[in-house]
C-alpha cells in the first residue's frame, strides 16, 4: 500500500460511504460503535463527501486515511478495500475495480444508499445512543448485482 500512488490509494476506495457514519467509544471499553448517523458533508445519492478537498477544514474530526491509519485504525469496516489490502485479502467482487462499474457497491447492498439516516446535525446529543446500528461492521450477504 506504500507503494500506491495518490490515483492509486483514491481509486482504492469503494465510495460506500460507512466511514462517513458517526462512530461512538464507549468511554469504559473503548469499543466503537456505528451509528446510522451521516457527517454533515455526506452527500447520500453518491454516497460520497460534498467537498472531499476541503473536508478537514469544515469537519476537523474527519480522517484522512494514510497507509499508517489503515493499520491502526480498528474500525474500519470489514468490506473496506484498504482494510482488505493492508491485511492481504482479495476485493468484493462488487469493488469497482473488480467489477468495472461504481454502482455495484450500491447494488450489492453495501454503500449506505438507502440507509443512512439523519445528519449529524440534526440529532441532539441526547439521542445519539438512539442511532447505534450494527450492519456497518458487517459483510452483507451476497447479492446478485
Amino acid at each position: 500500500m506504500d507503494a500506491l500512488s495518490r490515483a492509486e490509494w483514491e481509486a482504492l476506495c469503494d465510495g460506500c460511504g460507512r466511514c462517513c457514519l458517526v462512530k461512538l467509544e464507549d468511554e469504559d471499553t473503548g469499543k466503537i460503535h456505528f451509528t446510522d448517523i451521516v457527517c454533515r458533508l455526506f452527500e447520500a445519492k453518491s454516497c460520497r463527501c460534498s467537498d472531499y478537498p476541503g473536508r478537514k477544514a469544515k469537519v476537523p474530526d474527519c480522517i484522512k486515511l494514510t497507509p499508517k491509519r489503515v493499520r491502526e485504525i480498528k474500525w474500519l469496516p470489514p468490506t473496506c478495500a484498504y482494510r482488505l489490502v493492508d491485511e492481504g485479502k482479495d476485493l468484493y467482487p462488487w469493488h469497482h475495480l473488480i467489477s468495472g462499474s461504481r454502482e455495484t457497491v450500491h447494488k450489492a447492498g453495501v454503500s449506505l444508499r438507502g440507509r443512512a439516516g439523519p445528519s449529524e446535525d440534526d440529532v441532539p446529543d441526547d439521542e445519539l445512543l438512539d442511532h447505534i446500528v450494527r450492519w456497518p461492521g458487517k459483510v452483507p450477504p451476497p447479492r446478485k448485482f
